[in-house]
């Protein structure tokens, strides 16, 4: 049977549940090889949608559980394969630097995108197992401190990293050969759509 829980965190939880879920099918699904074209994209909506989630838990009043302790919700699920399966989507492009703490420190040390997103993958697992038993406030209070401590600010580095290597892709292109292909564009032929009842004389129809 489901706790008692004030209603708007029961919303709350709801929509987190939702983000954790799409997070994980979307990373689960790259890492297995499904779309690899798409993947930079499809990485960085992940990433940026799954913060918004939680930028709502950190701006919120710490959430305190019913419980002392927290309730053993069973084995977490083994990512290993997806992050073998990320770094190998990722191949080339997997490491990055960052700054570790940009209020403290500014040092510049190395991340990896397939180690970050698999944490994430990891603790918004452990908070849904929480939510599927029914423990709404334990899944809210996990997911709040392992934002706070954790997946938020690898995710941030991520989605740092990624929004990076979606720019050069999309950016960085030969301007000579982007000139070229503007240029055959503007010469092109138009093309003559034609059928049985076409006149050969009259006007080509631009399409």
């Amino acid at each position: 049977m489901s706790e008692l829980v004030d209603p708007d965190l029961a919303a709350l939880a709801e929509e987190i549940a939702h983000e954790a879920t799409t997070f994980l099918v979307t990373v689960r699904e790259l890492a297995a090889g499904g779309a690899p074209d798409t993947a930079l994209p499809l990485l960085l909506l992940a990433c940026t949608q799954v913060q918004t989630a939680g930028a709502r838990l950190g701006a919120m009043v710490d959430v305190v559980p019913h419980e002392q302790f927290e309730t053993d919700s069973g084995p977490d699920a083994n990512l290993d394969g997806v992050r073998q399966g990320l770094h190998a989507l990722l191949a080339g492009v997997d490491e990055y630097v960052e700054v570790e703490d940009p209020v403290l420190s500014g040092e510049v040390i190395p991340g990896c995108l397939s180690d970050d997103l698999t944490q994430a993958a990891a603790d918004l697992g452990h908070g849904l197992a929480h939510h599927r038993a029914g423990r709404t406030q334990e899944a809210l209070w996990w997911w709040q401190f392992s934002y706070l401590s954790v997946w938020g600010e690898r995710l941030a580095s991520a989605t740092r990293a990624l929004h990076s290597l979606l720019a050069h892709v999309r950016l960085d292109a030969d301007e000579e050969l982007v000139m070229e292909a503007k240029m055959a564009a503007l010469h092109a032929e138009p093309e003559v759509v034609s059928g049985p009842d076409s006149d050969p004389e009259s006007e080509p129809t631009r399409v």
